[in-house]
């Protein structure tokens, strides 16, 4: 019987060597689950870098831990300078890394949102960085209608959103009602890790509505090696075909 509560599987998984010949694994090695732990991820600034502490739990699933699109986009934010004035929204922030970057450099407020069950981690993150006066966090499940109150954002920001199938054309839904009040646009950039052939299902959706273009960015040919991108979407006009839109960004 497995004796690890954080990995119950444990005893039907390969061992964690090379060498291992175990012809009785049925699952692969994975790494030790993070289960209320705290970390701090620093990143570079114009003035000074920027540390954040993060709870960090995948207790309420795997939005609960940081990701490394999200930590690009942060890095990229940070080089990029101020955001002071700017309403912010993230989308599927998870434990709010980039939203919390964000209020960092000044923005007037930041709205990290997630599904309900990362809220508290959400909320956690905001108290422990001491930033409880100009960022807040919010329930908004894609494809749903906006919260009520929602401020209309000048930047929407999105990483590590494309994982899961069913919820392809839901993101696409929500960034569309996000940019659905031209011509006050939101800046929007989307940092996303290529993983599965399937992630191109999503860019084929993504590109009845957007366009999008490369992020110049000064780490831009560390983090394609890793099959990372940052694109920056433009909403499309009505009445542009979609066949003029890039294809998927890893392509």
């Amino acid at each position: 019987m497995p004796t690890d509560a954080a990995d119950p599987l444990s005893h039907l998984r390969t061992a964690d060597d090379d060498d291992s010949d175990d012809d009785d694994a049925i699952i692969p090695a994975q790494p030790p689950s993070v289960i209320d732990q705290r970390i701090v991820l620093t990143v570079p600034a114009v003035d000074a870098p920027i540390a954040i502490q993060l709870a960090v739990d995948a207790t309420p699933g795997c939005g609960g831990v940081a990701w490394p699109a999200g930590e690009v986009l942060a890095r990229h934010l940070a080089r990029r300078g101020a955001l002071a004035g700017k309403n912010v929204l993230e989308l599927g922030s998870g434990t709010g890394l980039v939203g919390l970057v964000a209020a960092r450099l000044g923005a007037a407020h930041v709205c990290i949102t997630d599904q309900a069950p990362l809220l508290q981690i959400m909320q956690t993150n905001i108290g422990i960085n001491g930033l409880e006066a100009n960022v807040s966090a919010a329930e908004l499940n894609w494809g749903e209608a906006l919260p009520n109150g929602l401020v209309q954002p000048d930047v929407v920001l999105a990483a590590d959103c494309v994982y899961f199938e069913p919820a392809f054309p839901l993101l696409v839904q929500t960034l569309c009602d996000l940019t659905a009040h031209p011509p006050a646009q939101p800046e929007v950039l989307f940092c996303y890790k290529k993983r599965r052939k399937a992630d191109k299902r999503f860019f084929a959706l993504l590109k009845k509505h957007f366009t999008w273009t490369d992020v110049d960015d000064a780490e831009r040919a560390v983090y394609t090696r890793e099959s990372i991108s940052l694109l920056a979407l433009h909403r499309r006009p009505h009445h542009a075909p979609a066949s003029s839109t890039p294809t998927s960004p890893t392509e």
